[in-house]
């Protein structure tokens, strides 16, 4: 095992390359970080190349910018911690997490789609979905329908109509997708049942 002090170093040496896959899976430029959080370009661009050592005052504004967990940008071991923890995946261009585990029934999965993703490639297939906007704005094509959703907004519908969604073109978008099988719907309950 080795000794404390370089796991640390080593842990330290790979927040720069993780920084920098963040921040592209997310679409944005250094500059788009640098208005968001107040760290100047240069320095963010010194951290992202290791030129820089991370500190706890530039990692929290970059965490809550991103939206991750401070221990995905340092690559903390998962110690003690009895929660199953889900790894994003690159699809088609956008970061990709699951959350549900068992195949067939009904899928759920955030996605992030970077600001390049704006270009509608409508397709088709069985099966119903729900999504749900967690982060920025998402353009929904469906059918003849040209929409375009905010933080909050949810749009459900038969992925037998020619559907696509995407960004904006303005910025990076955070989305919850549920998806069930053909027949299976989203069932929402209010305060009154």
């Amino acid at each position: 095992m080795a000794p404390v002090g370089e796991s640390i170093e080593a842990a330290l040496d790979s927040v720069g390359r993780r920084l920098r896959t963040v921040r592209e899976q997310r679409g944005v430029t250094l500059t788009d970080v640098a208005a968001r959080t107040g760290i100047s370009k240069s320095t963010l661009s010194r951290l992202e190349n290791g030129q820089r050592r991370p500190s706890l005052e530039l990692l929290l504004p970059l965490a809550q910018v991103y939206r991750v967990p401070l221990d995905d940008l340092v690559g903390a071991p998962d110690v003690g911690d009895p929660r199953i923890r889900l790894k994003p995946r690159r699809v088609n261009g956008r970061t990709v997490l699951p959350l549900t585990r068992h195949p067939g029934g009904v899928q759920a999965w955030k996605i992030v789609i970077p600001a390049s993703q704006s270009t509608p490639q409508p397709r088709t297939h069985d099966g119903y979905e729900w999504l749900y906007v967690l982060a920025g704005r998402m353009r929904l094509v469906l059918g003849e329908q040209d929409l375009v959703l905010g933080e909050g907004e949810v749009a459900e519908f038969e992925t037998q109509l020619p559907h696509w969604f995407g960004s904006t073109g303005e910025g990076p978008a955070e989305v919850l997708s549920i998806f069930g099988r053909p027949g299976e719907r989203m069932h929402v309950r209010t305060g009154d049942e």
